[in-house]
């Protein structure tokens, strides 16, 4: 059963907030295929917020992301 905590122990979370406080830009492939290239702007325990190159901000269900890398 998924946890409803928000473990920063965790490597994927660590992750993230790295890229957060780097404002990097990465590339986030989602399931379905689609490619979303932006910045994260934060992330909970079941969402990740991405903005992109027009600063629109898009919510994607982490269940929903096949990967992501830096850009």
């Amino acid at each position: 059963m998924p946890t409803t905590e928000f473990d920063t122990s965790l490597p994927s979370i660590r992750q993230l907030q790295e890229l957060i406080k780097e404002k990097a830009v990465i590339e986030l492939k989602l399931v379905t295929g689609d490619l979303l290239i932006g910045k994260v702007c934060w992330q909970d325990q079941n969402c990740v917020c991405l903005v992109d190159d027009h600063n629109r901000q898009i919510t994607i269900w982490k269940q929903a992301i096949a990967y992501y890398q830096s850009k």
